[in-house]
């Protein structure tokens, strides 16, 4: 199942498939090796965002699999050379179950963590999902791993990677605590379920004024009701402003990112442009544009927004941050997002489903294609010493600060626990650009 962190905006154009019809109305001749292969080959030629750049000619017998088939076509450029905006992991194959537990459900099958690179050899939890596995099996936020299976991350880094390893299931993980002490655990994969609202509150910032913050961790449907709650409750309460955290989530379904476009802007852009959604020339007839509509009771008289964003900050997190953009003041808070402007559509075959790149959006000002990421305005440390959105989190201080001042907080020196490993963030990181398996963040 897929497992990355940077997920995916989704639109709904899956189909059944038949014996002669696959998902966005491609024909399948079988659902044998090679009429799957056929199908990938079809359907990206005719989805693709990047269609124009695909070969002409493809000889299906020179790969294995589908999945093969589609690794050759998104990484396939007419002249040899990587001018396109990479691809990388964003299409995808999974099957049609792991695809509806996902979003539907909000399942995967995991550890149920997030880690992260800080350094070549030097790996981090960002974050661990309450009731997983790893959670079960002592794991928390901040928490370092020393080795896997015996083996240390350089070793592992120097042969097949640590996510090879990490899609093992089960895996002995010896780790190292923010006090410095080490335990070890021997922990299974298993299903794990997202807490799409892990938290929110109103915060009194002095003078009648309430700010709301959420933490969303992802756009999946179990968000939609809690949010439904956490927005009414902004609503009675007279909120203005919001800080919104979105620093893992990597993305989702765009239903839910238009839900919450409207909570935030279907009260002062009613009926305005909060995105445009962009397909490629073939398919121009499905370009849409979509509205904010008035949710009453819901929808917050929105004034500024605040985001808190890390490079693992994808996808339908940046189209609520750019589509927002035009109609609110809107500042991020942390550091650079990813930089993901298209989304998939899913295409249903033989019980799997190929998540294609099928278009980008853009704002009401025609303004997307961020691939290098949207741009931070306050720089802010994911200090990993403190639990997300801790009175004391330096990325909510900044964020209140900027609420309260219209100023960004002058940068502090590390904390003086920096002999702990909260104090990691301080160090530079990895460039999650290179090759995909080098994904700045990523969820097990």
């Amino acid at each position: 199942m897929r497992k990355f962190l940077v997920l995916l905006v989704t639109t709904l154009i899956t189909a059944c498939s038949s014996g002669d019809s696959g998902g966005g109305g491609i024909p399948i001749s079988s659902c044998d090796n090679a009429g799957q292969k056929q199908f990938v080959l079809d359907a990206m030629r005719a989805w693709y965002f990047w269609n124009t750049n695909l070969p002409t000619q493809v000889d299906l017998s020179q790969y294995a699999t589908p999945e093969e088939v589609l690794e050759f076509l998104k990484t396939f450029s007419p002249d040899g050379s990587d001018g396109l905006p990479v691809d990388q992991s964003f299409s995808f194959i999974t099957t049609a179950a792991a695809d509806t537990a996902r979003f539907s459900l909000g399942e995967f099958e995991g550890f149920g963590f997030v880690l992260k690179f800080v350094a070549a050899d030097d790996v981090r939890l960002a974050k661990v999902f309450t009731g997983s596995p790893a959670d079960s099996g002592g794991l928390s936020r901040g928490q370092q791993i020393l080795s896997l299976n015996g083996r240390t991350i350089a070793e592992i880094e120097a042969a097949e990677g640590v996510f090879a390893v990490l899609d093992t299931s089960p895996v002995d993980f010896e780790m190292r605590r923010l006090d410095t002490t080490e335990f070890t655990a021997t922990i299974a994969q298993a299903t794990v379920t997202i807490d799409a609202v892990p938290q929110w509150r109103i915060i009194d910032a002095g003078g009648g004024r309430n700010v709301g913050y959420i933490e969303l961790a992802s756009f999946i449907l179990p968000a939609e009701p809690a949010m439904d709650t956490v927005f009414a409750a902004f609503n009675t309460a007279g909120v203005n402003d919001v800080i919104i955290d979105l620093r893992y989530n990597g993305g989702g379904l765009v239903s839910t990112a238009n839900l919450l476009g409207d909570f935030f802007g279907g009260d002062v852009a009613e009926n305005l442009v909060f995105s445009k959604t962009l397909f490629n020339a073939d398919r121009a007839a499905s370009n849409d544009s979509i509205e904010f509509f008035n949710r009453l009771g819901n929808s917050v008289s929105l004034s500024r927004l605040v985001a808190i964003t890390t490079s693992g900050t994808a996808s339908a997190s940046e189209l609520i941050i750019n589509g927002m953009d035009p109609h609110a003041t809107v500042a991020l808070v942390g550091s650079d997002t990813f930089g993901k402007p298209v989304g998939q559509v899913g295409l249903e075959f033989c019980g799997n489903l190929l998540r294609a790149v099928a278009f980008e959006t853009v704002n009401a000002n025609d303004e997307g294609r961020y691939f290098d990421g949207l741009p931070v305005d306050c720089a802010a440390n994911d200090d990993f010493s403190l639990p997300v959105g801790d009175d004391n989190d330096p990325n909510l201080v900044a964020s209140l600060t900027y609420l309260d001042t219209g100023s960004c907080p002058v940068a502090s020196s590390p904390p003086a626990q920096a002999a702990t490993l909260g104090a990691i963030e301080a160090l530079p990181e990895v460039d999650r650009r290179g090759p995909p398996e080098r994904e700045f963040l990523r969820a097990f």
